[in-house]
């Protein structure tokens, strides 16, 4: 099959939204459409490489917001039916909220919309379904509480992104997530892979199920209920 992938900008399911991707692409045609936070975030939890390494197959390419401009050309494809398919996950609140509301302003809503137009079906793993408490996944962080500000900062100096600012914080915008630095610091300062609590929002999990409610659009849970329906459809 053709597939179009997204990517937006949510940490929760980007990893395992991930590992779905490297399995679809191994026996698809897959273009990978990634938004701006998306790229940005990938990147955060040193995902970028896995992504780019596997993103083509018959069309060899990977869009973004950056390459694309402001009239996305490439999602004009799927309004002339030459994808069968377009997934997007993980899916975040500001996109669900975008599409539910007709707005497309990005290479991502572009994509939702024109393939809309085109009848092409949409798998969509929004981050926001159920109301309560969700487990997340932090990207590397600079724990101030056991930073001892040292004067020689091992981390920042090994830092090749130059994005360890000692005593303050980790640049995400510069961290491509590599790892590097978590075991040079003698205090342990650095994280990796931190679990936080977030709590749902109403409106956003009102989105969602209007979103179910659209025309050729589904959406699952987790990544493994897209690769599960893709193996009988």
């Amino acid at each position: 099959m053709r597939i179009g992938w997204a990517f937006t900008g949510a940490g929760h399911l980007l990893k395992e939204s991930v590992q779905a991707f490297e399995k679809v692409a191994k026996d698809h045609d897959v273009t990978v459409f990634l938004s701006g936070a998306g790229e940005d975030v990938l990147k955060m939890y040193g995902l970028y490489d896995r992504v780019v390494r596997l993103s083509g197959g018959r069309f060899n390419e990977l869009a973004t917001d950056r390459d694309q401009k402001y009239s996305y050309p490439i999602t004009g494809r799927f309004s002339l039916g030459k994808y069968d398919l377009l997934i997007v996950s993980p899916a975040t609140a500001n996109i669900v909220a975008k599409i539910v509301y007709g707005i497309s302003d990005s290479l991502v809503t572009n994509a939702v919309a024109q393939a809309g137009k085109g009848a092409v079906k949409t798998l969509m793993v929004p981050v926001d379904i159920h109301p309560g408490p969700i487990d997340t996944v932090l990207p590397s962080k600079l724990e101030l509480s056991e930073c001892d500000n040292c004067e020689e900062c091992i981390p920042s100096k090994v830092c090749e992104q130059g994005a360890i600012v000692p005593g303050e914080e980790i640049d995400l915008l510069k961290c491509i997530g590599c790892g590097l630095c978590k075991g040079l610091c003698p205090h342990e300062a650095i994280s990796e892979g931190k679990i936080i609590t977030m709590y749902m929002r109403d409106i956003d999990i009102e989105n969602t199920k209007k979103l179910a409610e659209m025309d050729d659009i589904s959406i699952f849970e987790s990544p493994n209920d897209v690769l599960d329906f893709l193996a009988k459809y």
